[in-house]
C-alpha cells in the first residue's frame, strides 16, 4: 500500500456533506486529518462531523461576524507554512459565506489555495429540477422585505438563464408569490432536504408552487430553481398600466379590466385590481 505524503501547506477549501455522510470524499478526509486548523462557520457543527469521521483537529470559527478579525490570524498561519482547511456547515465553502474574502487575501499574498470539490446544494438542486442547466444564475438569498425582494427579482427577470435561490422555509410561500408576480408562470422546482432521508423536489409553475406553500412552510433547507424566461416575458409595470388603460378605453369597468388582465398575465387579481384603482384614482367600493 502506497503511503500518501502529507499535503503541501496552504488553504484548502473542503466541501462537506449536505446531508448524507457518504458524500464526504477521500481527499477531504485526508486533508482534514492533517490540517493544522479547521476554520469553520460553527465549531459545534464541524465538531460533530470530525467526530463522525474519527478525527480530532483544532478548530477556529470563521464566519461573517468575525471574518475581519479572524482573517489576519489565518493568513499568518499560512505564512508560517501551516495547512488551513476551510469548511462551511454543509456543502461547498464560499457559496453564500464570507470565504471568498479569505481566498482574495491569500491570492494577494501569493499563498497557495486549493479547492476540494464535493457536495453542493445548488448543483444537486439544478440536477434534480428537470429545468435547463446549460446556463444558470445562482442569486443566493433574496431580501427578507417584500419590496426589496421584488426589486431584486426584477433585476434578474430578463437574464437568459435558469435562476436559483436559497430560501428560508418560513419565507418560502411569500417568496414564491413574489416570484410569480414578477416572473410570471415560469416552470420551477422547490428542492429540500437534499441527499437526506426525506428528500423532496416539488415541480410546477410558480403560481402553483406559491399556492402549495402559502400556508404550509416545509422543513429543511430549501433551494428554488426557476426556468429561464420564454420569448414573451411577463409584463412590467408600464405594460400592465398600458393594458389596463386599453381595457378601460375599450369600455370595461375598472373591476372588469383588472379581472381581464389578471387572467391574461396570471398575476394575482387582488394586486391588479389595487393597481387599477391607483392608476385611475378610483376609490374601492364599500
Amino acid at each position: 500500500m502506497r503511503v500518501r505524503s502529507k499535503p503541501a501547506p496552504g488553504l484548502y477549501l473542503v466541501a462537506t456533506p449536505i446531508g448524507n455522510m457518504g458524500d464526504i470524499t477521500y481527499r477531504a478526509v485526508e486533508v482534514l486529518s492533517v490540517a493544522d486548523v479547521v476554520a469553520c462557520e460553527d465549531t459545534r457543527v464541524t465538531g460533530k462531523l470530525l467526530n463522525r469521521l474519527g478525527l480530532d483537529r483544532p478548530m477556529t470559527p470563521y464566519h461573517e461576524h468575525n471574518a475581519e478579525r479572524a482573517r489576519p490570524e489565518l493568513i499568518e498561519r499560512l505564512k508560517q507554512g501551516q495547512i488551513v482547511a476551510l469548511v462551511s456547515d454543509a456543502g461547498t465553502p464560499l457559496v453564500s459565506d464570507p470565504g471568498y474574502r479569505l481566498v482574495k487575501a491569500c491570492v494577494a499574498e501569493g499563498l497557495t489555495v486549493t479547492a476540494l470539490p464535493g457536495a453542493s446544494a445548488v448543483i444537486t438542486a439544478l440536477q434534480l429540477s428537470g429545468l435547463p442547466n446549460d446556463r444558470f444564475l445562482f442569486a443566493g438569498f433574496l431580501p427578507t422585505k417584500a419590496a426589496a425582494r421584488r426589486k431584486a427579482l426584477r433585476e434578474v427577470a430578463k437574464v437568459p438563464a435558469t435562476l436559483m435561490f436559497y430560501e428560508s422555509p418560513n419565507r418560502l410561500g411569500e417568496s414564491l408569490a413574489d416570484m410569480a408576480a414578477v416572473l410570471g408562470a415560469r416552470e420551477a422546482a422547490v428542492a429540500r432536504e437534499l441527499t437526506k432521508l426525506h428528500e423532496e423536489v416539488a415541480r410546477g409553475d410558480l403560481f402553483a408552487l406559491a399556492n402549495r406553500y402559502a400556508d404550509t412552510p416545509p422543513k429543511g433547507e430549501v433551494v428554488v430553481v426557476v426556468a429561464p424566461p420564454s420569448d414573451s416575458l411577463p409584463p412590467d409595470d408600464a405594460e400592465l398600466d398600458q393594458r389596463l388603460k386599453a381595457a378601460v378605453d375599450g369600455g370595461a369597468s375598472v373591476k372588469d379590466a383588472a379581472a381581464l388582465i389578471a387572467a391574461e398575465t396570471g398575476f394575482p387579481r387582488r394586486d391588479i385590481y389595487a393597481r387599477a384603482l391607483r392608476l385611475f384614482r378610483v376609490d374601492a367600493p364599500n
